[in-house]
């Protein structure tokens, strides 16, 4: 139960709906939608005891389910609604030993957010969009609108002002804590003398907050002007290439990539982003056949941080946002017409020596509520077998 929903409307529901849940049951969904929408979530059937929420219970939350906002913790009732702040909301579901139900089943949508004012936080800048009318409706010029370090200037359109703010420059300053990183800055609007509806100067802080694979976006206005908050999720851009050799110098391009049995497969996952002190992790990776089913048939390559295959290699890599590995091709390719790879990699800030990147091997998993803050998926391949060489097995 449980994962990531990226649909803009669908349902979702307690596990067996409408028969009984089971016992000791603990769900995490993240429904995110485009940027600068909202997700309205309904419930339009939830039965469970209802002793103050204590045992069974569904709990809301205004963003990912361990920093944000708790909108509210349920077990009984009918069309009970929920509106996010951003483009992401999480429901977690919890079960104990006791007793069990029926469940709960609600109905999520997307709704547009106010477009005065758009913020996404791309890979390696923050894109900060404001809408012309807006200024003039405030009484503002949009000639007038600049960073706080002014060596970096806007875009100007008919209709909006765009900043492509990078990461690691234009001021934009970098705060840590915990389990956040914190990218700010500040788009500053000067007052004009002839036009103006209020004397003060327009600031709008934008901030960028990584946690884990996941980013929290922010924007809002100071007390110039009545508050707005414009806030977006989004996730980690990695990508996965095959090479040709331990080298690392040339990609393979081809697709489907043709390969002999127990060929040396030399592959290199690559973190998109503008920060260098962030650093990729290769926690798990899996082949299947079928690369939408990493489970009825699946062999595990490394899991968890622990090697499962004896030809699985790690290579040094002179970048923290690169990790090289190699393993050979296995036998049941040979009875299959493709595989596929998928890998799950932790994104952390480089030299945090608590965090996952650091602990290697763990015996056991996390539970599912944590490893979707902190994994980002991504399948590769096919991988298909050379024509001679599956013909030579056949014959011998």
């Amino acid at each position: 139960c449980g994962g990531l929903i990226s649909n803009s409307s669908g349902t979702l529901q307690s596990p067996y709906y409408p028969g009984s849940y089971p016992n000791n049951a603990d769900c995490v969904w993240e429904i995110q939608v485009e940027n600068n929408f909202r997700v309205m979530l309904t419930f339009s059937d939830i039965e469970m005891p209802s002793s103050r929420c204590q045992y069974d219970y569904v709990e809301v939350y205004d963003g990912p389910p361990h920093p944000s906002l708790l909108l509210g913790r349920i077990c009984a009732g009918s069309f009970l609604t929920y509106t996010s702040s951003s483009n992401l909301l999480s429901i977690r579901f919890h079960s104990d030993s006791r007793y069990t139900f029926r469940g709960f089943q609600a109905h999520y949508t997307s709704i547009p957010a106010d477009h005065n004012i758009a913020l996404m936080c791309l890979p390696d800048y923050m894109h900060a969009v404001v809408n012309r009318d807006y200024l003039q409706s405030q009484g503002y010029s949009a000639e007038l609108v600049t960073l706080n370090n002014t060596g970096c200037e806007p875009t100007l359109t008919s209709h909006e002002v765009i900043f492509n703010i990078p990461y690691d420059s234009c001021g934009t300053t970098r705060e840590e804590s915990n389990d956040t990183i914190n990218y700010s800055n500040m788009i500053k609007v000067i007052s004009s003398g002839h036009i103006i509806k209020r004397k003060k100067d327009l600031h709008l802080h934008i901030s960028c907050k990584m946690l884990h694979d996941t980013w929290m976006q922010v924007m809002y206005i100071a007390d110039d002007i009545a508050d707005m908050n414009e806030n977006q999720f989004g996730r980690y851009a990695v990508n996965i290439t095959f090479y040709d050799s331990s080298s690392f110098l040339r990609p393979v391009l081809d697709s489907p990539y043709y390969i002999d049995l127990n060929q040396n497969l030399y592959l290199q996952a690559y973190l998109h982003s503008s920060d260098p002190n962030l650093m990729v992790f290769v926690d798990t990776c899996v082949a299947s056949p079928d690369r939408h089913d990493f489970k009825s048939l699946a062999y595990n390559i490394i899991k968890n941080g622990c090697v499962r295959d004896s030809s699985y290699v790690t290579y040094y890599s002179p970048y923290s946002h690169f990790a090289r590995f190699k393993f050979n091709a296995f036998e049941f390719i040979n009875r299959h017409t493709s595989v596929y790879l998928r890998c799950e990699l932790v994104v952390c800030r480089l030299g945090d020596y608590s965090s996952r990147c650091y602990q290697g091997c763990l015996s056991r998993s996390k539970r599912d509520a944590s490893s979707a803050q902190e994994k980002v998926d991504v399948v590769v391949g096919p991988l298909r077998l050379r024509e001679g060489d599956a013909q030579s097995r056949n014959t011998g």
